[in-house]
């Protein structure tokens, strides 16, 4: 009888300051040589104390710039001008860096080190990219970070917008999880108990932490560490749909039809609270930490226009046809559209 393997990371460093020790977090792992790249801007912000704590940890740093691309062409020819050297690939940054970084990786099959600067979604941990290929953002296998170092002195240096954001997409995963039993019990998929244990453990682990601010310490380990949980159930299940189910798909449809999308964990964040109320599933737990951790009223200064997200609904099953979410069922797209109109947190949202 064969049992199931799974890849997790071999490091996971959590906290205040941990940044400062990276280069000896590399040199732990047996690596020597390392290629490093950062988000725009962030040379100047963390660039010396990195490289500074890379020297004193005797780790050679081969290759180091900034970069913005994730057009998979731009990364592609990266990736194969990467020294033959090289035994680490780090990316320092928002999620454009690291999923960058994390594909060049995948494509030498070198071990990855995710250093997220936010807290905006879970993509520092999962083993998906999302790259422009052919003029649109589409999702790619990439490599599944062998190592996370996230500093929660870095987290609080970002814009709060990229906090709502991480917030939106770990409560998610309520959603989602609900989404992936209906679809089993319809059919469509086979459902992996241990991935659901682990990313229902994340959830709600992070929904229950106590907090006076969304920037205590404690609270941004938790919301953290449940981002790199759900990486974790992705990995077990062999896809995303422990993590993502419908509201993603409001999301992806929006990124579709508008040129200038809001971010993606508060467009799922939302879309999360819709698809509660239609699954008729914890929607009170989910207004709740929106409401506690000011998420609802950072979302009501933006301006967003109900017809939009009508159109994401009707447009939502084209997105994973593969997928059999309660969206993918006409009388739950009905059903989202009327309380999209009347639900009364809903009309605070769209004004």
């Amino acid at each position: 009888m064969s049992g199931s393997h799974i890849a997790i990371p071999t490091i996971l460093k959590v906290g205040k300051g941990v940044l400062e020790n990276i280069g000896s977090y590399i040199q732990a792992g047996g690596m020597e040589r390392a290629v490093i790249y950062f988000g725009n801007g962030l040379i100047d912000m963390f660039g010396s104390q990195v490289m500074e704590s890379l020297k004193e940890a005797h780790v050679t740093v081969l290759e180091y710039k900034e970069m913005d691309s994730i057009n998979i062409e731009d990364i592609m020819e990266m990736a194969f001008a990467i020294d033959a050297k090289a035994q680490v690939i780090v990316g320092i940054g928002g999620g454009k860096v690291i999923d960058a970084a994390k594909y060049a990786a995948y494509l030498r099959k070198l071990p990855f080190m995710s250093v997220p600067t936010s807290a905006s979604s879970d993509g520092f941990s999962s083993a998906s990219a999302s790259l422009t290929v052919n003029g649109r953002r589409t999702s790619v296998s990439a490599r599944l970070a062998y190592g996370i170092i996230a500093d929660t002195e870095v987290i609080k240096s970002a814009p709060v917008k990229y906090l709502y954001s991480g917030i939106g997409d770990m409560v998610s995963k309520i959603t989602a999880l609900y989404d992936w039993i209906f679809e089993e019990r319809s059919g469509y998929a086979v459902v992996n108990d241990f991935a659901v244990m682990i990313a229902k453990k994340a959830v709600n682990s992070f929904v229950r932490t106590p907090f006076e601010s969304i920037q205590d310490d404690l609270f941004l380990r938790e919301l953290l560490d449940s981002l790199a949980m759900s990486g974790i159930a992705n990995e077990i299940a062999g896809s995303s749909a422990p993590t993502s189910g419908s509201e993603h798909l409001i999301s992806h449809a929006l990124d579709k039809m508008l040129e200038q999308p809001q971010l993606h964990g508060v467009q799922v964040g939302i879309a999360t609270y819709l698809m509660s109320r239609v699954q008729d599933h914890r929607y009170m737990r989910v207004n709740r930490i929106f409401t506690d951790t000011g998420f609802w009223d950072y979302v009501c200064t933006l301006g967003l226009k109900r017809e939009d997200y009508a159109q994401a609904i009707d447009l939502a099953p084209s997105i994973k046809p593969s997928r059999h979410t309660y969206l993918h069922e006409e009388k739950y797209r009905e059903l989202a559209k009327e309380i999209l109109r009347e639900d009364e947190v809903l009309k605070k949202v769209f004004g």
